[in-house]
Order: structure tokens, then sequence, then C-alpha cells
């Protein structure tokens, strides 16, 4: 999952308006987005074992 994110964010950074926004605030974002996964991921897992 972190590879997907990480695949992502190259993309954007080299294609996407992700190419237009300062460093910081891509890197802030791509954490935010990748905490959220993985939130959702730990959800989902739980859920399913009960």
């Amino acid at each position: 999952m972190l590879f997907l994110v990480a695949a992502l964010l190259l993309l954007g950074v080299l294609l996407g308006a992700v190419a237009h926004a300062p460093l910081a605030f891509t890197v802030v974002a791509a954490s935010v987005i990748t905490v959220w996964l993985g939130v959702f991921a730990a959800r989902e897992r739980l859920a399913r074992r009960h």
C-alpha cells in the first residue's frame, strides 16, 4: 500500500497539479493520505476478524 502511495505521489509530482504546489505541502498531503489509508486498512482488518 505504501508503494502505491509513493508511486502516485511520484506520478503527481512529474505530471500533475502537485508539481505546482510547494514541496512541503506535497509531503504533508502525502502523509495525511498515508495515515488515512493506514487507519482504514486497520479498521477493515479488525472488522473482518470479528
